[in-house]
């Protein structure tokens, strides 16, 4: 299995006392999150201590990533997150600190609620998420992985009722997708870049 080899390579790149903290980057729909849940199972069963966080869970509100008078790619790839926020308060901090707070977007009610979080003890930190390896983020893992998967088949693992929206998909996912793979070039910067 593809996970233990590389769960055996990140856990023998650790040379400090402070955790590994591994990117699993990828597009919609590439698989990260079961990639995620396999790798996982591989560090319970070697009894290590992680955490993982979803960049996901720390969307913004929604007045602040649609109808802003940006273009709809523009609002997804800058505005999604408040990258300057995450950089300085949790980027910077989780190798350093044993506890972060941090906000966590709530997508019933479309606001943030802050939480804390314990990584004392931690050995390994797993970041899961689109667009880690945007210039502001990059440095601050110590490996990334890239899920690579062609767009038809990300686009198939959608539900029905969202396949119907392909304007969203051609004028806010797929042109940040594109910015993201032609200017920032992922798979190059990757570590391991992996065919899902």
């Amino acid at each position: 299995m593809k996970q233990t080899w590389i769960i055996n390579y990140l856990l023998q790149s650790r040379k400090s006392d402070h955790p590994l903290i591994i990117g699993i980057d990828g597009l919609s729909r590439s698989g990260k999150t079961t990639f995620v849940h396999q790798i996982e199972n591989e560090l319970i069963q070697k009894n290590v201590r992680y955490h993982t966080f979803h960049i996901d869970d720390h969307i913004v509100e929604r007045c602040k990533r649609y109808n802003t008078g940006k273009g709809a790619w523009i609002e997804y790839y800058f505005l999604q997150w408040d990258i300057e926020w995450l950089t300085n308060h949790f980027f910077l901090l989780m190798k350093e600190r044993t506890v972060l707070t941090l906000p966590y977007y709530d997508n019933l009610k479309d606001v943030q609620k802050l939480q804390t979080v314990d990584l004392a003890e931690i050995e390994l930190i797993i970041v899961e998420g689109v667009f880690l390896q945007r210039e502001e983020w990059r440095d601050f893992f110590d490996r990334v992985l890239f899920l690579d998967c062609p767009r038809e088949k990300r686009f198939a693992r959608e539900n029905e009722r969202v396949q119907t929206e392909l304007e969203k998909f051609q004028t806010r996912y797929w042109k940040a997708e594109e910015f993201y793979m032609t200017k920032v070039k992922p798979i190059e910067k990757a570590d391991f870049t992996i065919r899902t």
